[in-house]
């Protein structure tokens, strides 16, 4: 077991645009000191200049899944030399007539260096295994699919 925290911080402003209402804005703290700014999505009145908590849960599934390719690629011998991912999630209406992230289509791109590279095949069973070990990803009710070909 391990335990995560952050620290959220937020303070009544004026909202820049919108007279009548408050900022959305605020900062969320972690490990280190790492400070990122937050807010809305800009659908719902938010800086577009901030990250939002949909964007952050889109991240957090991607590097949760790089995380696990990395270590299951390691172990199997294989170098990976660079891992991108422009993951997408998508806000929408679910059942119950409220919203949700519905899915996350995640699609990484890897080059891999060295003596041993895998062929489409294992590179699919490395994700696979990733995606079912990502503890983010068993987390959430979210589909998550993975285009990697």
């Amino acid at each position: 077991m391990s335990v995560h925290q952050s620290v959220i911080s937020w303070q009544r402003n004026p909202h820049e645009s919108e007279a009548g209402t408050y900022s959305r804005n605020h900062q969320v703290m972690l490990n280190g000191g790492q400070q990122v700014n937050v807010s809305a999505s800009v659908e719902f009145k938010g800086d577009p200049n901030c990250a939002d908590p949909e964007q952050m849960l889109v991240s957090a599934v991607s590097s949760c899944h790089m995380l696990f390719f990395l270590a299951i690629a390691e172990f199997q011998g294989y170098q990976v030399d660079s891992y991108e991912d422009n993951p997408v999630g998508y806000l929408e209406r679910n059942d119950k007539k409220g919203m949700e992230v519905t899915r996350i289509e995640l699609s990484p791109q890897i080059t891999f260096g060295g003596d041993k590279v895998p062929d489409p095949k294992a590179i699919s069973r490395i994700h696979t295994n990733a995606h079912s070990n990502c503890f983010i990803r068993n987390s959430i009710t979210a589909e998550v699919t993975i285009n990697h070909l």
